[in-house]
């Protein structure tokens, strides 16, 4: 019998004793880790945890071996020296940084498609695996202003050419039908979701090329115009029960000057940006009795571009006024450490950075990698580096994808923590699904980050001390085999623990007065 069946049982063992977890239901494709097989009636559920008191700890494990939130307990003993071939976390002392806003996903028209393919029972489910109390807990979404590539084609919410009114807008079947269902669901499990929107083009006859596509700008003539279609799309979801806390300026600006771009998207320098949001966006936001609470988060695009996109903006005070935050994407942070987000802070203090958007199989031939841990290992890595240096949450991109990673009528297919199999009524929680568990819901909304260096080149740490009284270590075990570790407190004394090779580990203890 497989590890992964052997830890099936024995949480099949605690379940029938009384332990209030679903265990994961493990399949193996190729990959070297499992998903776990939900359907219409089974899907494995997050631990119900008693948060522990005095010197008691709870540690929380998911591995490539097959731990998928598996609740172990500890104890603190007296403040220890470890050997040489322990390695030593001390959980640091210092003043806490940035408080959690929180985790989440993007609603997708590929999202709505495959939920949609699903039977209503397990649509329940799916929705529940993210947004309910028994799920990861998401607290954040993200919703797209009309079409992205990963809708079923390229459409605005307005392709009439000369509707300078917009007397045409409206909102899509893609909207009704694929969207705005599954995001009030979401609302029903989550009544805290908190959505922004982002556009990633405006209609064509509103651009330099007249086209979703390649590298073309907004017009001037029609800068107040995209203000205002901003503001209907935010009155129409009010309209349909849905409000939106916050939009982004674009996503991603700066795909719109590659002449080679192949999917939705419209250029912006950092100028353009700032003069846009300084006359027009800022300025009908915010004189918007309806809207005037709606944040406003610029960037919205890879983090080298940090600090001088940011730096553009924000040193003009008329525009700065109207700013709320700062998003960034992953996509190259191979190319830019994560220091920048801290240099960024440094420089704008009072403006919080969110990472708005990330996904695993983007520019890869394999797109959907199913069970491979190194992509579980990539998300919390990046979330970990992220929360040191100052971001406040972190949203992931599609909620759900099919078997191919679509679709994507660009072709421009990826990965998703979950992936939907149509044809056997069911879905997939990729190992990516697990990663993000161990923040969204053991680091939740007003946890106050304390920064934390990592403890040795193969693991990494981040700390959380929550509101409800309990400091959260979490660890990521990057070697290739088990680590010792022993986890020190200066007001609570030492843990030893064994970290299973590739995993993340959460432990969970009472902050001391």
């Amino acid at each position: 019998m497989s590890r992964a069946l052997l830890l099936w049982a024995a949480a099949l063992l605690a379940l029938s004793a009384g332990a209030a977890a679903l265990p994961c239901s493990p399949l193996t494709f190729d990959e070297d880790s499992v998903v776990c097989v939900c359907n219409a009636t089974y899907c494995d559920t997050f631990p119900e945890l008693t948060p522990p008191s005095g010197a008691d700890v709870l540690v929380v494990t998911s591995s490539r071996g097959g731990d998928r939130f598996a609740v172990t307990s500890a104890q603190f003993g007296p403040e220890a020296c470890p050997p040489e071939w322990v390695t030593g976390v001390r959980v640091p002392q210092a003043e806490t940084r940035q408080q959690v806003s929180g985790f989440g996903g993007a609603f997708t028209d590929a999202a709505g498609v495959n939920i949609n393919s699903l039977s209503p029972e397990v649509q329940d489910q799916l929705l529940r695996a993210y947004f309910a109390e028994e799920g990861i807990r998401y607290k954040l979404g993200r919703v797209p202003i009309a079409g992205t590539d990963f809708s079923e084609r390229p459409y605005s919410y307005d392709d009439n050419p000369g509707d300078e009114s917009l007397e045409q807008f409206a909102l899509t079947e893609e909207d009704f039908l694929l969207k705005i269902p599954h995001i009030l669901a979401a609302r029903e499990l989550a009544p805290d979701l908190q959505l922004f929107g982002s556009a990633w083009s405006a209609p064509a006859w509103m651009k330099t090329n007249n086209d979703f596509i390649g590298m073309g700008f907004l017009k001037t003539e029609y800068y107040q115009l995209w203000a205002d279609y901003i503001v209907r799309f935010l009155e129409e979801y009010v309209a349909n029960g849905i409000p939106i806390q916050a939009i982004t300026t674009q996503n991603e600006p700066t795909n719109g000057l590659d002449s080679y771009g192949f999917w939705n998207t419209m250029a912006w320098t950092p100028e353009m940006q700032r003069d846009w949001v300084r006359d027009n966006l800022g300025p009908t936001i915010r004189g918007n009795a309806n809207f005037s609470d709606t944040k406003i988060i610029i960037l919205d695009d890879q983090r080298i571009l940090l600090p001088e996109w940011v730096n553009t903006i924000l040193d003009d005070a008329d525009a700065a006024q109207y700013v709320d935050a700062i998003g960034v994407h992953w996509y190259r942070d191979g190319d830019a450490p994560a220091s920048l987000l801290t240099d960024t802070h440094n420089l704008h203090p009072n403006v919080p950075l969110i990472a708005t958007e990330a996904c695993e199989g983007s520019m890869v031939e394999k797109k959907v990698a199913l069970g491979a841990w190194s992509r579980a290992d990539t998300y919390a890595a990046d979330i970990m580096d992220d929360l040191n240096n100052w971001v406040t949450g972190w949203v992931d991109w599609n909620i759900a994808l099919d078997m191919t990673g679509g679709p994507n009528w660009a072709g421009n297919k990826v990965d998703s923590p979950i992936i939907i199999d149509a044809h056997g009524d069911q879905f997939f929680k990729q190992p990516m699904y697990y990663a993000l568990g161990h923040f969204s819901v053991l680091l939740p909304h007003g946890t106050d980050i304390v920064a934390m260096e990592d403890p040795s080149d193969s693991l990494k740490g981040v700390v959380g001390l929550r509101a409800d009284g309990q400091t959260v270590v979490t660890l990521l075990n990057r070697a290739e085999e088990a680590q010792q570790v022993v986890v020190t407190d200066a007001t609570r004394g030492s843990v030893s623990l064994t970290l299973p090779a590739r995993s993340l580990t959460s432990v969970l203890y009472a902050t001391a007065d």
